[in-house]
């Protein structure tokens, strides 16, 4: 698979949700002027039109159908505007094309940056799509020496300006989670069958779940968590969890109740907030944030 074809399925993807309805003509007269045909001027093959259609579908779950009268569509728009991370992903790489198209914008549009995302995002979600293993070489933060290894990829997922992919080592009984920054040094396509478990869902695997830190033996309990009222708009137009329900409201703060696992991405997503978040219960992951609280006194002396 051509290295650029994962940026015109996004380009395809973006012009045609942005017009609603559009003319077959319309597209290919687009595609003439646009900086990723590797052949400006030339307009789109109707071979090529459907073949990407297909790879989109296959690749995002995105079906694009024509209206006799109206033109291409999406047509499964509500179920893309219901997922909120694959809507976020397109809107994100979408603004990339059209920087590449706009390049005197650069300078007026900032981005945070994610690490080495670019480098490798791209090569994973093809073989996903392609149903083949990857070979990784890979070294975490906490070894001196990286490892190679065939893997094969479940999923990904974005956090805290991080890619990162879940996956099986063919070395190891569980999958594991893999950043895709620094520490993944190279990914490369396999001819390997991709083996993933017929019944994994990405989104249930993560779902007791705030981050990227999981573990099988691991049981989500209820936690009580206090906001100051001044994060309570924040804090509902961008949930901490999808489990997340309002127990009580006053002028001064909203308590809030979630069902996960707390691990440690969350007790530092709310250690994060401050003053703003208190720990209500369960007392002990309470006793835990305050020890957190406690050593960063020491550490500042108080």
């Amino acid at each position: 698979m051509a290295k650029n074809y994962f940026d015109r399925y996004i380009w395809l993807i973006d012009t045609v949700s942005r017009h609603g309805h559009i003319p077959f003509k319309h597209i290919s007269d687009l595609w003439e002027d646009s900086s990723l045909n590797d052949r400006p001027g030339e307009p789109l093959s109707n071979r090529t039109f459907f073949n990407h259609l297909e790879a989109i579908f296959d690749t995002f779950g995105i079906e694009i159908k024509c209206d006799r009268t109206l033109g291409y569509y999406i047509a499964n728009g509500e179920d893309l505007e219901a997922d909120g991370i694959k809507q976020w992903l397109l809107e994100s790489l979408s603004m990339s094309n059209l920087l590449n198209e706009s390049k005197d914008m650069r300078d007026r549009i900032l981005f945070e940056k994610i690490p080495s995302s670019q480098r490798w995002l791209s090569t994973i979600v093809n073989t996903i799509r392609d149903g083949k293993a990857v070979e990784v070489t890979y070294q975490s933060f906490s070894r001196n020496e990286s490892s190679t290894f065939i893997a094969h990829p479940y999923c990904l997922k974005l956090f805290k300006q991080r890619w990162y992919m879940l996956a099986k080592s063919e070395e190891k009984e569980e999958p594991h989670i893999y950043a895709l920054d620094e520490r993944m040094m190279n990914v490369s396509p396999t001819q390997k069958s991709l083996v993933v478990p017929k019944d994994f869902d990405g989104r249930a695997y993560f779902s007791n779940y705030f981050g990227i830190i999981v573990g099988s033996d691991c049981t989500p309990i209820l936690v009580d968590l206090k906001v100051a009222a001044g994060q309570v708009k924040y804090i509902e137009t961008l949930k901490l969890h999808e489990s997340q329900t309002v127990l009580k409201t006053t002028p001064e703060y909203t308590i809030y109740r979630l069902y996960l696992v707390p691990t440690f991405d969350f007790r530092q997503e709310i250690l994060s907030h401050g003053p703003d978040y208190e720990v209500l219960s369960p007392e002990w992951f309470r006793d835990e944030v305050k020890g957190d609280i406690l050593g960063m006194m020491k550490n500042y002396g108080l």
